[in-house]
């Protein structure tokens, strides 16, 4: 059965350039002593994977795009599908530190795929030796996927349904779903009889699907309108500028225990508000110490998993694509206290989440979909070239929950687990967040030009997070007391005047004279109330 992407799946192929590369890619350092006979060779890897291809659609699934993108792209089957042509490996160059490594997942990552094939490959790096904290003889498995085939969400189950629950080889999901039958590629008739009819039926259903939403649109207007316009708020920093095709990366992680700790400081606050408050206050400390500080705070783009649970809202996360919606987040930069930034972060996220302060990125989809491919296509490339984009916001900043077991690969313990993502014009840097077995990674992507000294703005996020670590929180304000105890005493009374002796009645007047009535109110007759 033929399958053709989604509008928000295809924008990722349609916004793609030679700078701009739209692929995700997880980072994953693997501990081969617990593999049988203590190491795991190239040759085991591959096995390993292609036993599992059959957990996902995504491996053996390729592109077939049409002429002029007149409509959007279709998955088919891969005919001349290879294992061996997505994986391939090689070894850390000397001294082979952590600088190196970071170096050489940036190189990587920079490069760009090749569309003809099922969009993932797999890179081994071997050589990881001088790396603290990395166990002797530890592997990266580096693993590339296009952004158009999944999402966080799909592309963590994608990986997880690839892994072992312990050494012997014991799936972590027993039960995949079934692959798919994507069947031949369409022949060219079918596809412009296909396009021809979605660009007929496009005009009707966009309006229909215009019509449902046009209330929210109205308000977020007026709203948008009344603010100052879509660049609103956002400040102007060195991350709001073209972005060039040499990615940067550097990452550090922490316990999540900790992480629990400090959203406790502050009642109702979430890991995600701990996050971003960790990376608000790190580049606080980067963007001062460059002198570049804004006074207004730095805003950035929070993704939000449409997936609800059992399938509910937008989908499974074994079902591969993308199911997002986001959120703009001042991450408070203008705070100086890291407790009080906590809160304000919190604060606002509580107003915020689920794009409850605009037009959501759900609605933006329920109408793209019905916007024929071709002027998707153009669109979509006048809005996010280096003239166009616009700043709308300052940073990505990602939190995907992961698996808080330790996962296994041909019998190797994974260590470690960092993301990246793809930057954009006026969106020159990313922090992807995800976690896995009581730890959480702050994953740094940005552009060399952009930041040069990525090594520094890695200690910047260590020390803000110690500054949450240490924080205090003020203790809570005593309650008023009661006035009478408060009060000054006041001086006692002067004794009441004795009262004057009775006067002896006046004598009565001979006539009685009967005064005249008058109106209720006052001796004008004149009623207070109906006075202005």
């Amino acid at each position: 059965m033929l399958k053709q992407l989604s509008a928000q799946d295809a924008q990722f192929l349609y916004t793609q350039t030679a700078n701009n590369l739209t692929h995700i890619m997880g980072v994953y350092i693997y501990d081969p002593s617990t593999a049988p006979g203590g190491f795991v060779r190239f040759k085991d890897i591959i096995r390993h994977v292609e036993s599992r291809v059959h957990t996902s659609p995504l491996f053996k699934r390729r592109l077939h795009r049409l002429p002029f993108d007149l409509d959007h792209p279709y998955w088919v089957e891969d005919e001349h599908f290879d294992i061996e042509a997505h994986m391939s490996h090689a070894r850390l160059p000397e001294p082979g530190d952590w600088r190196q490594f970071c170096i050489a997942v940036a190189r990587w990552f920079s490069k760009p795929m090749d569309m003809n094939r099922p969009l993932w490959d797999i890179y081994i790096i071997e050589g990881l030796d001088r790396i603290p904290g990395i166990p002797k003889g530890s592997f990266a498995m580096l693993h590339r996927v296009h952004h158009a085939a999944v999402d966080g969400a799909s592309g963590a189950h994608a990986f997880i349904a690839m892994s072992d629950i312990d050494a012997k080889g014991t799936p972590a999901i027993p039960e995949p779903p079934p692959v798919e039958d994507l069947g031949r590629a369409p022949s060219s008739a079918e596809t412009v009889t296909r396009a021809w009819s979605a660009s007929m039926q496009s005009p009707v259903k966009f309006m229909n699907a215009l019509l449902k939403v046009s209330p929210a649109i109205v308000a977020s207007a007026r709203k948008s309108m009344a603010d100052g316009g879509m660049t609103a708020g956002v400040p102007e920093t060195r991350f709001n500028v073209p972005v060039g095709p040499h990615k940067m990366f550097d990452a550090t992680t922490v316990a999540l225990s900790d992480v629990a700790e400090i959203r406790r400081k502050v009642p109702g606050a979430t890991v995600n508000d701990v996050v971003l408050t960790t990376v608000g206050g790190a580049l606080r400390k980067y963007l001062a110490k460059h002198k570049e500080l804004p006074k207004e705070s730095v805003v950035a783009v929070a993704p939000i998993n449409l997936r609800g649970k059992d399938g509910k809202g937008g989908g499974k996360a074994s079902t591969p694509g993308n199911q997002v919606s986001a959120m703009s987040v001042p991450i408070r930069t203008d705070i100086a206290d890291p407790l009080e930034r906590l809160a304000a972060v919190r604060d606002y996220t509580v107003e915020a989440k689920e794009a409850k302060a605009g037009v959501s990125a759900r609605i933006m989809t329920d109408l793209s979909q019905h916007i024929p491919g071709a002027t998707m296509a153009a669109v979509a490339r006048i809005l996010t070239s280096e003239r166009f984009a616009v700043r709308g916001t300052n940073l990505f900043i990602s939190n995907v929950p992961g698996a808080q077991v330790p996962l296994y690969l041909a019998g190797a313990q994974l260590v470690q687990q960092h993301g990246m993502a793809p930057l954009a014009n006026n969106m020159g840097l990313f922090i992807a967040t995800p976690s896995y077995n009581g730890r959480i990674a702050f994953s740094i992507i940005c552009e060399r030009a952009i930041m040069p000294d990525i090594a520094f703005f890695r200690e910047c996020i260590d020390e803000s997070f110690a500054d949450l670590m240490a924080a205090t929180p003020k203790p809570a304000k005593a309650p008023a007391k009661p006035e009478a105890a408060t009060a000054k005493p006041k001086a006692a009374a002067k004794p009441a005047a004795k009262p004057a002796a009775k006067a002896k009645p006046a004598p009565k007047p001979a006539t009685k004279v009967r005064a005249k009535p008058v109106a209720k109110g006052n001796a004008t007759g004149k009623n207070p109330k109906k006075q202005k």
